[in-house]
């Protein structure tokens, strides 16, 4: 890929909303309440890119870190539906915490980076 699109999301370690799902069926305050689970605050697919590119080295060699132009996503979006789901997001400046969970349930995500790097790790060498 060129590049990736101007997209925030909220990312998080699934091992960490495992152990969210147990505090929440265990805590005693958490019963009708939602909580987000987040690792820290959303971020573009580019950061992502970035900080995998500066944790894992030579395997994050061709992870995309250059920003699509919104008119290109659009562009494609048209003719790729998986691209077109994503522009409705394009641009927008997306946040949520899980202030609450950590709050409530005394509940922490990890660092994002070390979610990333552990599933770089978790897979099978590229081909």
């Amino acid at each position: 890929m060129p590049g990736v699109p101007n997209v925030r999301m909220g990312l998080v370690d699934v091992r960490d909303v495992a152990d969210l799902h147990v505090r929440a069926m265990t805590h005693p305050e958490a019963p009708g309440q939602r909580f987000l689970a987040v690792a820290g605050h959303f971020v573009t697919f580019a950061e992502v890119g970035r900080m995998l590119r500066e944790s894992v080295g030579e395997r994050a060699r061709k992870v995309p870190t250059r920003v699509l132009p919104d008119w290109l996503v659009k562009l494609v979006g048209r003719f790729d539906p998986g691209v077109g789901q994503l522009v409705t997001e394009l641009g927008l400046d997306r946040d949520a915490t899980s202030a609450k969970a950590e709050k409530v349930l005394g509940w922490s995500a990890r660092p994002l980076r070390d979610t990333l790097v552990d599933t770089v790790a978790a897979l099978p060498p590229a081909t």
